[in-house]
């Protein structure tokens, strides 16, 4: 799949799904449905028009490119959102950006898009215009609730990652670098690879999970995750993710790692002794492996 940042774009005709698509959810994806060009926005919006009503993000735009490509798009074009752009009318952005630059002959939205300064654009004002056909897909259900990106985010956030996992149609995923540590796992017998959370974007609630964890090889393995402070001990590092990667004991510091957040074990607790803590991790590492091996 082609990545273009605007005004790199070559005019064509285009099938263009158009929208901010953060965790690229099972919603977004009746949106991108059918069209050849996915359009969405880099930073996201709100932390150019609103800064305090920004959200935690589910995914950086490398992620959200990947996703796209896997539902077979050709093309995702990214929008530098910035100041400037944010004072475009709604009739700008359409004659600007969809007939002019992108030449989309079919446009599709979800049925809460708005776009253009004051958001006074919506999906109707698309579809009354004549060059293009405008295809509105409404909001997705799941259990009676509609599938969106702060209900996603509030799962991940609450630790809730197999019904994050399910609303997204993928699991929910962080690559960060591998950072140094107290090497306090590796007194404990389970060796961790640690990484910081990222500003910005969303970290699972703190707890023990299983995940598949890929190295920058490409090899994937079994993983035991804890997101936490570490109750057991002092270590003034603040919140950590450190992942303990079954049968596996390669030097990987900083490199990117990869982790798929399959299944919350169970709350991060303080533990009456070290032995007590190192059989639970014992457990933890079972079923991390029954459930990623």
């Amino acid at each position: 799949m082609k990545v273009t940042r605007l005004p790199d774009a070559d005019p064509r005709p285009r099938r263009v799904a158009v929208g901010t698509f953060d965790g690229v959810h099972r919603g977004h994806r009746e949106v991108i449905l059918g069209a050849d060009t996915v359009l969405t926005f880099e930073p996201h919006p709100l932390s150019v028009i609103a800064p305090m009503r920004a959200p935690l993000l589910l995914t950086t735009l490398e992620r959200k490119a990947e996703l796209v490509a896997g539902l077979g798009v050709d093309e995702l074009v990214v929008v530098p959102f910035d100041a400037t752009f944010a004072e475009r009318s709604a009739q700008q952005f359409v004659d600007g950006i969809l007939v002019d630059k992108l030449a989309a002959t079919h446009v599709s939205v979800g049925e809460n898009f708005r776009f253009g300064h004051g958001a006074e654009g919506d999906a109707d004002r698309l579809a009354a215009d004549p060059r293009f056909e405008t295809r509105i897909a409404p909001l997705l259900e799941v259990d009676g609730e509609v599938v969106s990106s702060s209900h996603i985010r509030g799962l991940v956030l609450g630790g809730a990652v197999e019904y994050a996992d399910e609303l997204l149609g993928a699991p929910f995923t962080l690559t960060r670098e591998v950072v140094h540590g107290d090497k306090r796992g590796r007194e404990l017998g389970f060796p961790t690879a640690n990484l910081l959370p990222a500003a910005g974007f969303v970290t699972p609630g703190h707890g023990v999970y299983a995940c598949r964890a890929t190295v920058a090889s490409g090899q994937t393995y079994a993983a035991a995750t804890n997101v936490g402070v570490r109750p057991m001990f002092e270590t003034g590092r603040g919140e950590l993710i450190e992942a303990y990667l079954l049968d596996f004991d390669d030097d990987i510091y900083d490199q990117p790692l990869r982790l798929e957040f399959l299944k919350r074990l169970r709350g991060e607790k303080r533990f009456d002794s070290v032995e007590t803590l190192i059989e639970q991790i014992g457990r933890d590492v079972d079923e991390a492996r029954a459930i990623a091996g």
